[in-house]
């Protein structure tokens, strides 16, 4: 497959797909949206290397900064999303429990997110909006029961997540933090999907997250609690994977809540979640409107 990197943008209203390069975005929606309507219909149909040929074939429509981005995946069947899967991770809840012999998790809605460039919205009921720069896994092939020595063959892509909380609404009940988790625009995935081509591509990278220019979680994908593999393999015991299923793989120590005094994000803020071999996912923080 020719070098990409997929995006979902919205232009006059409309949807729309294509492919980012140095160049600008080519509006593959323009070209062959007939046969594949959005991303996660080409992922389904694993056309992503069509969509590489196409998109090489064209000189880009628009400037990269010049239309809005979206989650590369338009409303994903499923958005799981992994807790405490980094070692210092668990030791920041000083609990002095071991590391989880299981994965934590839960489900996040589509719309609790915003593409590349957009705002993070601080609501109304809370001032408690945290960051948690994370690793994506994009499912590309349907699958239950998937042993892990096949389980990245399910793999489409990959991208970025920062997987904004508010801390106060997780603790609003006993067992869940369903609530601080699903926020509207809470979130944002990007900046765009990068083809997933062998497991050295994602197997040992620095994931790191900046405020305002300042390091606040630095790790590698390597220390992970719960490799991809393994993620895969037990997410797929008891839900089916579809093409499109969006998988966030878990944040490093370093978040602002584990601050003392804790360091929420605030209006103004500029966070940055940047990973080798994916890129760089930027978003800054307004408060919602009344």
């Amino acid at each position: 497959m020719k070098t990409a990197r997929f995006v979902s943008f919205s232009i006059d209203g409309q949807d729309r797909y294509g492919a980012a390069t140095d160049r600008g975005i080519v509006d593959l929606s323009e070209r062959i949206g007939s046969e594949f309507p959005t991303l996660r219909d080409a992922i389904a149909k694993g056309a992503l290397s069509r969509l590489a040929d196409e998109a090489a074939r064209h000189s880009p429509d628009h400037a990269l900064d010049g239309v809005p981005l979206l989650p590369p995946i338009p409303f994903p069947e499923k958005i799981i999303c992994i807790g405490v899967n980094y070692p210092d991770r668990n030791e920041e809840y000083k609990d002095e429990q071991a590391a989880p012999r299981y994965p934590s998790m839960f489900m996040r809605a589509p719309r609790s997110f915003v593409g590349h460039g957009a705002p993070l919205v601080r609501p109304r009921v809370s001032q408690q909006l945290d960051y948690e720069g994370e690793v994506v896994l994009v499912v590309g092939k349907a699958g239950r029961h998937i042993a892990e020595r096949d389980a990245l063959d399910h793999v489409a892509g990959i991208t970025l997540c920062n997987e904004g909380t508010i801390r106060d609404w997780v603790r609003h009940a006993k067992f869940n933090v369903t609530q601080g988790k699903n926020f509207d625009s809470t979130g944002s995935l990007g900046p765009w999907l990068v083809p997933f081509t062998d497991e050295a591509q994602i197997a040992d990278i620095r994931l790191t997250t900046r405020v305002n220019g300042e390091l606040r979680q630095d790790d590698r994908t390597s220390r992970m609690i719960f490799p991809f593999r393994y993620l895969i393999n037990y997410i797929s015991t008891f839900a089916t994977l579809v093409p499109g299923d969006v998988i966030v793989t878990g944040t490093p120590t370093g978040a602002g809540a584990r601050f003392d005094p804790p360091r929420f994000l605030k209006p103004g803020d500029m966070i940055e979640v940047e990973a080798e071999n994916i890129g760089l996912l930027r978003n800054s923080v307004i408060d919602e409107a009344a």
